[in-house]
C-alpha cells in the first residue's frame, strides 16, 4: 500500500514539476488526479526517464491501486485531492509569505505525513494521538524545508523556469531577487539568508520528536525516524555554508550508513538530534542578524534530548568511527526509498 501511495503521489508530482506544461492544461490535472487513479486507460505524457514511464505506464499504478483495501483506497485518494489541488493553487502563486511557505510545504509533504499516518492506522500497526495531524504535518514539513533548503541552486537554475519555493519575506531582507543569492558578491548576505531559513525549519523539531516518540512498530519507527536524522544532519551541513549557492551539499555516504545502521530506537534518535544541534550550534557566528534565536532554539531541541534521559550511553553520529552493518543498510535503504525519492523531488 505504501508503494502505490508514493506511486500515485510520485506521478502527481512529476505532473507539477514539468514546467514544459502549460498552467492552463497543468491545474485542471492536478485538480482532477484523484480521479485518474480509478481509471486504468488514463495516462499523461510528461516528465523525463524513469518518471515519463511511470506516466506512461500509470495504468499498471491504477491496477495495483484497484486491488486495495477500500480503506486504503480512500485514504490515497483524499491525500491525492488534498495534494493536487494544492499544487494547483501554487502553480498559478508564488511563495511570499511564510505562512505561504508552510502552506506550500503542507500541500506537498505535510500531507505525505497525514497519509502515512492513515495508512498505517488502517493497517492496524499504529494508533492515532489527539495531535496527530499537526504533529505528522510536521514530520512532513521538516523533510521538505531541508530539501527546499539544499536544493537552492538546483531549483533557481531549473530549465526552462526557475523553481522557487525559498519565502520572498524571508529572502526579500537580503536580496532584490531570489536569484542573486547564487553570486559569490552576495555571499556574506546570502549565507545571513540562508540560516535564517535554518531556523525556520527547526521549529518544527519538537513535533518530530513526539511523533516519533508515540510510534509502537520497529519497522514504521525506523521508517519514519532515519530521514528525520538525515534532515537534521543536512541541516548542520547547510547552515552558514555558502557552498549551498555553489553546488551540491549533502551528508558523507559514510555518515548516512552509520545513521541507517544505528537508528534502532528512540534513544538513538535523541542522540543523533543532541549531536547535530551541538554541531550546529559550533557553527553559529555572533555576528548573524539571528546568532541569539538560533542558539535559543538549538538550546530548547537539547533540553528535549537530555530531559529525555537516555544520552549517557549514546554513540556519537559525528565523530564515532564504528563500522555499520551493511546487510542491515541495504535493507532498510529499500524500504526509505519511497520516502527520500518522493521528498527529493520537490
Amino acid at each position: 500500500m505504501v508503494c502505490v501511495f508514493y506511486l500515485v503521489l510520485r506521478a502527481l508530482d512529476t505532473v507539477e514539476d514539468d514546467t514544459s506544461i502549460p498552467t492552463d492544461e497543468k491545474v485542471p490535472i492536478l485538480i482532477a488526479f484523484h480521479r485518474h487513479i480509478y481509471d486504468t486507460d488514463w495516462h499523461y505524457s510528461c516528465g523525463t526517464k524513469e518518471y515519463k514511464i511511470l506516466m506512461d505506464q500509470f495504468h499498471h499504478v491504477s491496477a495495483a491501486f484497484l486491488e486495495l483495501e477500500k480503506g486504503y483506497q480512500e485514504a490515497i485518494e483524499e491525500i491525492t485531492r488534498r495534494m493536487g489541488a494544492g499544487m494547483a493553487k501554487f502553480i498559478c502563486q508564488e511563495v511570499e509569505t511564510v505562512d505561504d511557505y508552510d502552506e506550500y510545504c503542507h500541500y506537498v509533504a505535510g500531507l505525505v505525513g497525514l497519509g502515512l499516518s492513515k495508512l498505517f492506522l488502517a493497517a492496524g500497526s499504529e494508533v492515532l494521538t489527539p495531535d496527530w495531524e499537526a504533529i505528522s504535518n510536521s514530520m512532513g514539513l521538516f523533510l521538505q524545508k531541508t530539501n527546499i533548503i539544499r536544493d537552492y541552486l538546483e531549483d533557481i537554475n531549473e530549465i526552462p523556469k526557475s523553481r522557487m519555493f525559498w519565502p520572498r519575506e524571508i529572502w526579500g531582507k537580503y536580496a532584490d531577487k531570489l536569484e542573486d543569492l547564487k553570486y559569490e558578491e552576495n555571499t556574506n548576505k546570502s549565507v545571513q539568508c540562508l540560516n535564517e531559513m535554518v531556523i525556520n525549519a527547526l521549529m518544527h523539531i519538537e513535533d518530530c520528536l513526539k511523533y516519533m516518540v508515540s510510534l509502537r512498530d520497529p519497522s514504521i519507527f525506523r521508517f519514519c525516524a532515519i530521514p528525520q536524522i538525515m534532515a537534521i544532519g543536512t541541516l548542520a551541513l547547510c547552515y552558514n555554508n555558502e557552498q549551498v549557492f555553489r553546488g551540491v551539499v549533502k551528508l558523507r555516504r559514510g555518515l548516512t550508513a552509520k545513521v541507517i545502521d544505528r537508528t534502532k530506537t528512540m534513544a538513538d534518535v535523541y542522540g543523533a538530534f543532541y549531536d547535530f544541534s551541538c554541531m550546529l550550534k559550533t557553527k553559529v557566528d555572533k555576528n548573524d542578524p539571528n546568532a541569539s534565536k538560533t542558539l535559543n532554539r538549538l538550546e530548547a531541541v537539547q533540553k528535549l534530548c537530555r530531559d529525555a534521559g537516555v544520552l549517557q550511553n549514546r554513540k556519537s553520529y559525528v565523530n564515532d568511527k564504528g563500522q555499520p552493518n551493511s546487510v542491515f543498510i541495504i535493507m532498510v535503504v529499500i524500504l526509505l526509498a519511497i520516502v527520500f525519492a518522493y521528498l527529493r523531488a520537490n
